[in-house]
């Protein structure tokens, strides 16, 4: 699957990363895992603290806390995509993020994408990876796409293509547009948004929809206490049964099972 080959062909080795949290021991979990990968790592306390960090450093990528004291994550994204030193710089917010209100508020502040807490690994490797510009420069390829630009230009396309479609897909997980409406809303052919995809994340539209439902459905079966049946149908799924299975493909564990072992509510 191409959602797994991405993650295991990546290489972070050298890359700067600064990791934001307030959470001591969140913030080094993350900062030691990310170092055994070769990455270098930069730390900081808060907001303010990531912000002045952010600047001196300019890091390849910053991953920071959404929810901090003194100067929030949201805030501080706000004030560094303002900065022209440091507007370039792709931010991933870490957080547990409950509601699609809550993480598409973060892509309105400017963060590039979103990491939930508790961390899944394989999940840190892909965000990263789609998110991290390549590490040396080769000729552009020729482009199959004739209205397209080649090199640097075409890669900011595919991700302007794939950020505005992210948006509208988050807005509606229970009940997406089709392929070539999503392309029109953000003004685009079906042709060329499929490409900007497999470009950013190695999938098509709707296998990575697919993604964000099942991530989705994790939170829920984390975060509440909502029926199984519910959140089938919250996130578009014709029945329970059809979720559940969906649920165990994808996590290899039914959505009782997954509940049970996050230590998560139970059902009512």
């Amino acid at each position: 699957m191409a959602y797994f080959r991405v993650v295991m062909d990546a290489s972070l080795n050298g890359r700067r990363i600064l990791v934001v949290d307030d959470n001591d021991a969140e913030r080094m979990l993350i900062a030691t895992y990310l170092q055994q990968q070769g990455c270098r790592i930069y730390l900081a306390e808060n907001g303010l603290d990531g912000i002045e960090k952010a600047r001196m450093v300019q890091p390849d990528l910053i991953l920071m806390d959404a929810r901090m004291p003194e100067c929030d994550g949201l805030n501080a994204c706000r004030l560094l995509k303002g900065d022209p030193a440091a507007r370039n710089i792709p931010i991933i917010f870490l957080s547990a993020f409950s509601t699609a209100e809550d993480r598409i508020k973060g892509l309105r502040y400017g963060a590039a994408d979103y990491i939930a807490k508790p961390f899944d690994f394989n999940e840190v490797l892909l965000r990263l990876m789609v998110h991290l510009k390549p590490q040396t420069t080769t000729a552009p390829p020729l482009s199959p796409y004739p209205d397209a630009e080649t090199g640097d230009a075409r890669q900011k396309l595919d991700s302007l293509l794939f950020q505005a479609a992210r948006v509208h897909l988050l807005k509606s997980l229970a009940a997406p547009p089709e392929l070539e409406t999503l392309a029109r809303l953000i003004g685009t052919n079906r042709k060329r948004l499929t490409a900007a995809f497999k470009a950013c994340v190695g999938m098509g539209v709707f296998e990575y929809l697919r993604e964000e439902r099942m991530k989705e459905a994790a939170l829920l079966l984390r975060n509440t206490n909502k029926t199984v049946e519910t959140i089938g149908q919250q996130l578009g799924f014709a029945s329970g049964a059809n979720f559940s299975t969906a649920f165990r493909e994808r996590f290899r564990m039914t959505p009782t099972q997954f509940r049970a072992h996050a230590g998560a509510p139970p059902a009512p």
